[in-house]
């Protein structure tokens, strides 16, 4: 199971007021143009680093010298003393107000084979490559992977409740207005139960596929003390622990009324205005299989389909596979019903964007989808499969650069 320990974070020592200057959301959900927005908005932030803007070795140099320069200078420094950090996000989606807690330490990679940490995503081989170099070069870990915790008995929600009283080391509010507060834990017996509790209980990968396969690499290199690395566990089953669906965005494949031809004598469809109303039809159906499709003005098609349209996928599918939309969507719909071939798929990871796709004119439908429930996401790691690309979207993200991790090796 998770073997975790505390450790002196490394924290930037700036004002809070000035935090949001300086942080940044993980590397992968950061577009150019935000990109382009965190280098003008201060020198010292955290982007410069974790994605670096200059293109070949000379990026992933100047990460590392920028990293090191700023420990140099005090920018940034370790605490004092080891700890585990407790991190709180106050946060809305979808109407409503949330809060997250979870803990971030420094715990061992291992294996999907062993069983203690279980990953649900396919890697990329470019993306590991991109992590692996900017590892190296900076010998650290500015954004933690992503875990949840089986938590039936509720033992890690009350322990991680009773870190909040008094005032928290670190406090900012993100540009996605969220609420990020941390405090730190450094009492011997609250680091043991910790440490029991998570040392007794297997971890399933949120987010940070590509961070664990690269600590996985690390440790193969360096050996076993370079098996450790950066995670933030959250206790599965809490109300704050938020999955958003992935939209589709189609730049080529039939129109509405071609594909409402094509799916209405196999599925349930009915016609929508708007994309909004579209996504939340989708997203409140009761259906075995439900999505929406929504093209450029205000036609849109709800369609739906009872659990057993799985026979449309092959024999041989797993039926912890069967049971998501996405898989659905792209073994049995996309290519062998309206003909979409999978290079005019992209994702959006919000309606906005999706809305803004549309309006642009940007594409030809856009593919409004259901989030995937957790239990779903536990099932497919159990079995040891992968779900399509763009399944899961945990939301809020956590900050890169709020308590970075030295490597030991």
């Amino acid at each position: 199971m998770a073997q975790i320990q505390p450790f002196a974070g490394i924290l930037y020592r700036v004002p809070q007021a000035e935090l949001g200057r300086v942080l940044a959301p993980p590397y992968d959900v950061i577009p150019p143009a935000y990109q382009d927005e965190l280098y003008a908005r201060d020198p010292r932030n955290i982007v410069r680093v974790i994605l670096n803007r200059t293109p070949g070795d000379a990026g992933y140099a100047e990460a590392g010298e920028t990293w090191a320069r700023w420990q140099k200078e005090g920018l940034v420094a370790p605490d004092a003393e080891p700890a585990l950090y407790v991190l709180e996000q106050r946060f809305e989606a979808e109407g409503r107000s949330y809060v997250r807690h979870g803990v971030l330490a420094r715990f061992k990679a291992e294996p999907p084979e062993t069983g203690a940490i279980k990953p649900h995503e396919h890697t990329r081989k470019a993306a590991k490559e991109d992590r692996w170099r900017a590892l190296n070069a900076t010998r650290a870990n500015f954004s933690p992977i992503f875990l949840m915790v089986p938590d039936d008995d509720r033992a890690f929600a009350r322990l991680l409740a009773g870190a909040g009283p008094g005032a928290p080391a670190l406090e900012y509010t993100d540009d996605g207005g969220v609420l990020q507060r941390v405090f730190r834990v450094t009492d011997p017996a609250a680091v043991a139960s910790y440490q029991r509790l998570l040392g007794a209980r297997p971890a399933y990968i949120a987010d940070g596929h590509h961070r664990c396969a690269t600590a996985l690499r690390y440790a193969e290199a360096r050996g076993p003390q370079g098996a450790w690395t950066l995670g933030y566990f959250t206790p599965m089953g809490a109300e704050g622990l938020v999955v958003l669906p992935y939209h589709r965005i189609l730049s080529s494949g039939p129109s509405l009324s071609e594909a409402e031809s094509l799916l209405a004598p196999h599925f349930d469809t009915r016609r929508l205005s708007g994309v909004a109303a579209a996504a939340e039809a989708a997203g409140s159906s009761k259906a075995g299989y439900a999505f929406a499709l929504a093209e450029p003005g205000d036609g849109a098609l709800l369609v739906e389909a009872p659990s057993d349209a799985s026979e449309r996928l092959a024999a041989d599918t797993p039926a912890c596979l069967a049971q998501l939309d996405t898989y659905f969507l792209h073994h049995a719909v996309l290519k062998p019903m309206l003909g979409v071939a999978d290079e005019a798929v992209s994702y959006v990871h919000s309606l906005a964007e999706a809305e803004e796709s549309l309006a642009g004119g940007h594409c030809k439908l856009a593919v409004l989808l259901r989030a995937t429930p957790v239990q779903h996401i536990v099932d497919v790691a159990d079995a040891r499969e992968s779900m399509p690309a763009k399944s899961t979207f945990f939301h809020p993200k956590l900050p890169s650069g709020l308590v970075v991790h030295p490597l030991l090796a």
